[in-house]
């Protein structure tokens, strides 16, 4: 049996996978280091901010048919037993209430349907308090 798959391999596979057609994902790197000069340097978008981050193209229906609007995508990878922050919660959830894409995904296969899912509603719960 293959060992599980650590969380950068999980994220690569589905950033290959899922970054094409309509959707764009970059890695989001954030966190802190101190430079040679001794000062603490931030990166990242926000704390708890997503590994995943980018865009999906939709078209917009009736009055502006046919053209094309980019909806922000933010993706949580996890191994299997992996842990989401609250600071990383709050994320999600805040890309979602704004009308982005919002999940946590331990496989490429709950990347493609969260990204596929993105044009039907959110079920009550939404993919912020349960994974993909």
């Amino acid at each position: 049996m293959a060992p599980p798959m650590s969380e950068h391999e999980i994220q690569q596979r589905i950033r290959l996978a899922c970054g094409q057609g309509p959707v764009r994902l970059w890695r989001n790197n954030s966190g802190a280091l101190v430079d040679q000069q001794g000062r603490l340097v931030r990166f990242g978008l926000c704390k708890g901010s997503s590994d995943l981050i980018g865009l999906r193209s939709l078209e917009i229906t009736t009055d502006l048919v046919g053209q094309r609007l980019a909806q922000f995508v933010a993706l949580e990878i996890k191994t299997a037993r992996g842990l989401v922050s609250t600071e990383q919660r709050a994320f999600l959830a805040l890309v979602e209430q704004l009308g982005g894409v919002a999940a946590v995904c331990r496989s490429v296969e709950e990347a493609e349907q969260a990204l596929e899912l993105a044009l039907a509603p959110c079920p009550a719960t939404g993919p912020v308090e349960q994974d993909c």
